[in-house]
């Protein structure tokens, strides 16, 4: 079988909500990463195939192939075509998947995998509530109420099942949410982040600034700080403080079939190993990355101490915690870098967001083989491995 490759992959750092990247539009964020990868690469950019691009709340100011306009509002060229495209917060990570599947069927040579998505101008629901509020229906019609009678699926609700399923308790979520900021401040002031992450210049009220710092870190975070936010339902466990942040961003993967290696002399940084993507519980919807993560390992004749790096999104703190009881994973390897929980979560960018600081880690560590993981709505996950090269 012909093999996908990673050559470069990129981020914009993280903006909370209507924070440093709110004035920028989503479409901007997108071309700000697609010129990245040209800049940061020597090869003729017309040659790109295909752009991939995720986005989740596709309303707005990201309707219309998204994807699309960024590539015309960027230095790539007119002619290169982009298609936007949604499996929840896995979309971007899905993009990376289409596009080492079209490089490996030998239909294209070199694409472009990746994410937009402005939390704060395009809100979280909101393709949904507007629709619902001028009375145009609901996403549920009447054979899935049959099915999931009264159910509206949350992902607040699936993060509290996981809690108890998982024997979990609030002081466990807490203190990971911690962890996670302490790595993230760690990676952050050691220069781990230098070479993934793609400034942003903006505007503020002191005058033009380059954004390239993760918004959302708290330096100064707390056990016990984290402990005081009030959680989101009176007696529950989830709260703002051990779930990942509502952020504003645009990530980019380059994937590469063998042939545009040599053509165009480019160096890649890893292979892709496995592309795996399953369904499951819509109800509890964010366990099935344990389930996903079960059957890439098996079909791809591994074992989880195979892996030296794995990314499982912190969409809530009890997702990341759940599949390492269930895999038998080891915690050093988990998130080396923080998670969403203190970087953010830009929905339908984090998948080719979390594949950056993934290829980036293993290579600051001599690492061999990573592994992503992402849950998603609709209780689906993907799981993609790589392989670092070089």
């Amino acid at each position: 079988m012909a093999h996908a490759y990673i050559v470069d992959a990129v981020r914009t750092a993280g903006g909370r909500r209507g924070g440093r990247l709110a004035g920028v539009h989503p479409v901007d964020l997108g071309a700000a990463v697609f010129d990245a990868i040209a800049a940061r690469n020597d090869f003729d950019t017309s040659k790109i195939d295909d752009v991939i691009t995720g986005c989740v709340m596709q309303g707005g100011e990201q309707t219309m192939d998204v994807g699309r306009n960024a590539v015309l509002a960027s230095n790539l060229p007119n002619s290169i075509p982009a298609v936007t495209i949604d499996r929840q917060c896995g979309s971007s990570q899905q993009s990376i998947q289409f596009a080492a599947q079209a490089v490996m069927s030998g239909t294209q040579d070199i694409v472009l995998a990746s994410g937009i998505e402005s939390m704060t101008r395009v809100p979280m629901g909101s393709t949904a509530a507007l629709f619902m509020k001028q009375g145009l229906g609901n996403y549920k019609s009447e054979r899935l109420e049959k099915e999931f009678p009264g159910i509206m699926f949350s992902q607040f609700d699936g993060a509290e099942m996981i809690v108890e399923k998982h024997g979990q308790t609030k002081d466990d979520l807490d203190a990971y949410a911690l962890e996670s900021h302490m790595r993230a401040k760690a990676a952050t002031e050691s220069g781990a982040f230098d070479n993934e992450i793609v400034p942003v210049t903006i505007e503020t009220p002191e005058g033009e600034e380059t954004h390239k710092v993760d918004e959302g870190i708290r330096f100064d975070a707390t056990l016990e700080g984290i402990a005081g936010v009030k959680t989101i339902r009176e007696g529950g466990y989830i709260s703002a403080a051990n779930a990942s942040q509502i952020c504003d961003g645009a990530s980019a993967v380059l994937v590469v079939s063998e042939q545009a290696l040599k053509d165009h002399g480019l160096t890649p940084r890893a292979r892709i190993h496995n592309l795996t993507v399953t369904g499951g519980d819509p109800v509890i919807m964010l366990e099935e990355p344990l389930f996903a993560t079960d059957r890439a390992l098996d079909r791809a004749g591994m074992k989880i101490d195979d892996i030296d790096l794995y990314e499982v999104n912190e969409a809530f703190a009890p997702v990341p915690l759940a599949w390492l009881k269930h895999t038998g994973g080891d915690h050093a390897k988990l998130n080396v870098n923080g998670g969403a929980i203190s970087l953010g979560h830009p929905l339908g960018a984090s998948g080719t967001k979390l594949m950056a600081t993934l290829l980036n880690g293993l290579e600051a560590r001599g690492g061999k083989y990573g592994l992503q993981t992402m849950c998603e709505g609709g209780g689906q996950a993907n799981v993609t491995i790589i392989e670092r090269l070089g």
